[in-house]
């Protein structure tokens, strides 16, 4: 049985195992005979047919009393990953486009252009009559209707709303029309609109070449 014992380690060996049977320090172990007779039993029924043939082949290995086990463990150097350099791109502001002009001062106190100031960012949507989406004269109705002035749905309509006046005597509030669109005037040269598709709510310069101011009555 001594001898199973031993092959059993050089099973253990070859397999990369190691046997705790034969951990215990050397000074505790006896000498001599009772060394040989104090070996456990090891059970050999569970190995793989492998392993047996390895035990039943392999050599009588036989220490002295006073060998010890040890075990060369490497040192283990912890490396951390390398740290990814985030490139950030400067933008100049040159390239930055302003989607809303601010809010003009002729719109303080205005009751339809501080309406109107209320939706700019709105996006654009062809037939669009409400918050989720305005076209350009779907805006201007809606605008007015907050201040219980109905106007008739399409831009063509509304231009027959009220009564035209020059431009040097036009107010803020008024309506700007031109042929397929209609926007509100926000006094000296801007007016707020829902320009196209892609667009939104937004005061802007008058682009129109010879609007129509409409005062709306």
């Amino acid at each position: 049985m001594a001898t199973v014992g031993r092959r059993t380690a050089v099973v253990a060996a070859s397999s990369g195992l190691v046997v705790s049977m034969f951990a215990s320090p050397a000074a505790a172990a006896p000498s001599g005979e009772a060394a040989s007779a104090s070996v456990p039993s090891v059970d050999t029924a569970a190995l793989t047919g492998a392993a047996r043939a390895v035990l039943e082949t392999s050599p009588v290995v036989s220490v002295a009393d006073s060998t010890q086990w040890s075990f060369d463990v490497p040192e283990v150097t912890a490396v951390a990953p390398p740290v990814k350099q985030r490139t950030v791109r400067t933008v100049s502001r040159s390239s930055v486009r302003t989607v809303n002009a601010p809010i003009p001062q002729s719109a303080s106190g205005n009751a339809v252009l501080e309406i109107a100031a209320r939706y700019v960012g709105v996006p654009y949507r062809w037939g669009g009559t409400t918050p989720a989406g305005f076209d350009c004269s779907g805006f201007t109705q809606y605008v007015y209707a907050q201040l219980g002035i109905h106007l008739p749905r399409t831009s063509e309509s509304q231009k027959y709303a009220g009564i035209v006046v020059a431009r040097a005597d036009a107010r803020p509030g008024d309506l700007i029309w031109t042929p397929d669109h209609v926007a509100i005037y926000a006094g000296g040269n801007l007016q707020i609109d829902e320009p196209r598709t892609g667009g939104s709510a937004q005061f802007r310069s008058i682009w129109q070449s010879n609007p129509v101011f409409i005062r709306v009555i």
